[in-house]
C-alpha cells in the first residue's frame, strides 16, 4: 500500500453537503485507509436550471428540450468544470441535460477534493452477504464557490446499495408456476399487441446472461429470441455464470419476462456497479437513450432509509427526468413485507419503488388455470417476514396528487404503525410474486421457478409497452391516468403483508390489483 498522501493545501473543503451524511455499514470491519494512489470515478449532479412542472405534460419532451430548460445551466456547468480541474480532478464526461460530472482521479485527490476520508472496509450486504468496499462516514465538503450548486456526490462510497427483489426454488419445489405467456392469457394483455416498434430498458446491478440460455428458453415457448443489447455502465458489463443463485436469476427472469410478454418488443440491458453512483447512472443512460424506451423495468431497491439523503433526491429527479420524457418506470415494491427487512421492526417502504415518479409494483399469491386464463384466487403474497409483498407508506415523499383522494388503511394491530400513514402510498399495482406460485425461468442452464416482485416489476412494463404500441404513445408518468381510471383492474382484497392488510379499491399491499390488460386499454381508450 502507498504512504503517497495528495497535498492539504491543494484540496482544502469547503462547505458541507446538504444531504451528504453516510452512517457507518451495518457489520463494518475496516482494514484501514485507502490506497489514496487508487484510481476512482465519481459522479456529481448539479441543480436544475428550472424545476419541472408538478404534473407532467400531455406530451413527452425530448432530451433537448429537458437540457434546455430544466438541465445544469451552461454557467453552473462551466464554474463545477474548472472548479475541479483546478483542484486536480479530471471531468472525464459532463451532461447537461442529466445535470452530472463524471470525475476522475486518486483516492488521495477526490477524498481530499470532497473532506473524505476513505478506508478498505467489509460490511455486510443488503443481500446479507459480506462484502469488501470503500467506505466513508460523516458529511462530505465541497468547495465553497459551488455551494447550492452541486446536490450530490455519489461513489466515493462504493458500498453495495441495493439488493434484487426476487426469490428463486427449485421447479419441483413450487405448488403452481406459470411461463410468461401462461400470465399474459391469466392477466389478458391485449391482443393483437406484441411490442412491435417499442424499447423495453432493463436495469441490472450484478449478473449477466448467456445467448444459449436465452436461446434454449425461449425456443421452449415456440417463441423466436428477443433481440436483447447489453450496455455498460461505469464499467460494468454482462457476466453471466458467475452468480447463479443470485444476480444471474434476476437478470435472467427480468429478460425472459419482458421477452416473453413483449416478444417484438427490443429490450436494451444496462448493467452498472451496485452503488449509488452506479444505480443513477444506469437509470440516466436508460431514460436518456435514443430511442427513447417506453419502459424501464428495475428489480432492484433497498429500505428508504438506507439511502443517503442525496442519492434519493438524485435519483428522485432522474425518474422524473424519465417521467418527462416520456418513460415508465416500473419498480420492484420489496420482498420483505411491510418492515422492508429492516432489523428496527418499524413499517418501511422500499426506494425507488416509493418515489412518486415510479410505478410500483407489488406482490400477489396467484391461483389460476393457464389453460382456460380463469383465476381461481389471487391475494396479497405473504409467506412470512422475510417472503411476502413490499408495501405502505414512504416516510420521505409526500402524497402525490394523484393518491390525495385514497382512504387511508387501518394497520394490522402488530406491529402497530408508530405513527398514522401520511407519506406516498406504496404500492401503485401488482401481480403474481410468490415463488410457490412463481414463473417458469431458465437460469444458467437450469430450469427453476422464481418469485418476488421483481418479478412483477418487468410483467408491468412489458404490459405498459404493448398499450403503448396499441395506442400509439408513450405514457410516462402512468399514476395519473391509471388511478383515474373505473376498471382495468382484478381488485385484491385478501391477505395482509404485515402491517397492512388488504381491503377494496388501493391498498398499500397491492395497489389498484393485477392487471386485467384488454379491459385496461379500453379503459385507456375510452378515458374512463
Amino acid at each position: 500500500m502507498s504512504d503517497q498522501r495528495e497535498p492539504e493545501s491543494q484540496t482544502a473543503p469547503g462547505v458541507p453537503l446538504e444531504g451528504s451524511n453516510r452512517p457507518p455499514a451495518p457489520g463494518l470491519i475496516s482494514h484501514g485507509p485507502a490506497d489514496p494512489s487508487q484510481q476512482i470515478e465519481v459522479t456529481v449532479v448539479l441543480r436544475r436550471r428550472a424545476a419541472l412542472p408538478a404534473q407532467p405534460g400531455s406530451e413527452p419532451i425530448t432530451r433537448e428540450d429537458l437540457a434546455a430548460n430544466y438541465g445544469a445551466s451552461e454557467a453552473d456547468v462551466l464554474l463545477a468544470t474548472e472548479t475541479f480541474k483546478r483542484l486536480g480532478a479530471q471531468v472525464v464526461e459532463a451532461d447537461p441535460a442529466s445535470r452530472r460530472l463524471r470525475l476522475a482521479g486518486t483516492v488521495g485527490q477526490l477524498g481530499g477534493i470532497f473532506g473524505a476520508s476513505l478506508e478498505e472496509a467489509t460490511s455486510t450486504g443488503p443481500d446479507g452477504a459480506p462484502v469488501r468496499h470503500r467506505h466513508r462516514t460523516g458529511d462530505l465538503r465541497i468547495p465553497a464557490d459551488l455551494a447550492g450548486i452541486v446536490t450530490a456526490v455519489l461513489g466515493l462510497d462504493d458500498r453495495p446499495q441495493a439488493r434484487a427483489q426476487f426469490r428463486a426454488i427449485p421447479l419441483a419445489a413450487a405448488t403452481t408456476s406459470y411461463s410468461p405467456p401462461d400470465l399474459g392469457k391469466i392477466y389478458s394483455f391485449p391482443a393483437g399487441t406484441d411490442g412491435t416498434g417499442q424499447t423495453v430498458a432493463i436495469l441490472e446491478l450484478g449478473g449477466g446472461f448467456a445467448q444459449a440460455d436465452l436461446d434454449t428458453y425461449f425456443a421452449g415457448l415456440g417463441l423466436s429470441t428477443p433481440t436483447v443489447t447489453a450496455v455498460g455502465i461505469d464499467g460494468a458489463s454482462n457476466q453471466p455464470g458467475q452468480d447463479p443463485q443470485g444476480a444471474d436469476g434476476e437478470v435472467l427472469l427480468d429478460i425472459e419476462v419482458v421477452g416473453a410478454l413483449a416478444p417484438k418488443a427490443s429490450i436494451a440491458v444496462y448493467f452498472a456497479p451496485n452503488t449509488d453512483a452506479g444505480f443513477l447512472d444506469a437509470l440516466v443512460g436508460a431514460s436518456h437513450a435514443s430511442p427513447t424506451p417506453s419502459a424501464i423495468s428495475i428489480s432492484w431497491g433497498q429500505s428508504e432509509d438506507a439511502w443517503t439523503a442525496q442519492a434519493r433526491t438524485a435519483l428522485d429527479q432522474a425518474l422524473a427526468d424519465a417521467a418527462a420524457l416520456g418513460v415508465t418506470v416500473t419498480a420492484a415494491a420489496g420482498d420483505r413485507g411491510s418492515t422492508d427487512g429492516a432489523a428496527d421492526g418499524k413499517n418501511h417502504a422500499d426506494f425507488p419503488a416509493s418515489s412518486p415518479h415510479a410505478l410500483a409494483c407489488g406482490g400477489t399469491r396467484l391461483e389460476a388455470d393457464p389453460a382456460t386464463g380463469s383465476i381461481a384466487s389471487e391475494t396479497v403474497w405473504n409467506d412470512g417476514p422475510n417472503s411476502a409483498t413490499g408495501g405502505g407508506y414512504s416516510d420521505i415523499f409526500p402524497v402525490p396528487a394523484w393518491q390525495s383522494a385514497l382512504p387511508p388503511h387501518a394497520a394490522h394491530p402488530r406491529p402497530k404503525p408508530p405513527h398514522a400513514p401520511s407519506g406516498r402510498g406504496v404500492p401503485d399495482v401488482s401481480a403474481v410474486a410468490d415463488p410457490q406460485t412463481g414463473y417458469r425461468v431458465r437460469v444458467d442452464g437450469a430450469d427453476m421457478v422464481i418469485g418476488g416482485t421483481s418479478a412483477v416489476a418487468p410483467l408491468w412494463a412489458a404490459l405498459i409497452a404493448r398499450l403503448a404500441q396499441a395506442t400509439h404513445r408513450r405514457f410516462g408518468l402512468a399514476q395519473p391516468l391509471l388511478y383515474s381510471l373505473k376498471g382495468g383492474f382484478r381488485d385484491i382484497t385478501t391477505g395482509n403483508n404485515g402491517a397492512y392488510h388488504a381491503g377494496p379499491g388501493w391498498d398499500p399491499c397491492t395497489g389498484l390489483g393485477s392487471p386485467e390488460g384488454a379491459a385496461l386499454l379500453g379503459a385507456i381508450t375510452s378515458g374512463h
